[in-house]
């Protein structure tokens, strides 16, 4: 009988490959979320539900048109109610 080494399978999504139109935005996601994502390297959940591990400069990407529709519809609308 022999035995083999085999390299460590990681079973988890591979969340650093794109998914289509959501790698092309920056996306809104709760600023302490993204601080504990920097130190634990968890993933985040932004408004429109992507899930993903920051890693890029959201600077250099126009913001997700839902993200950005969901926040503007929480921010309360205007100021008379």
């Amino acid at each position: 009988m022999s035995t083999k080494i085999l390299p460590e399978s990681d079973t988890r999504p591979d969340l650093s490959h794109g998914d289509g139109d959501h790698e092309r935005f920056a996306h809104y996601v709760q600023k302490d979320k993204i601080m504990e994502s920097a130190v634990s390297g968890t993933p985040v959940i932004a408004l429109c539900g992507k899930v993903w591990v920051p890693n890029r400069d959201p600077k250099k990407y126009p913001v997700c048109p839902e993200c950005k529709e969901i926040y503007e519809s929480m921010a309360g609308g205007d100021d008379e109610g």
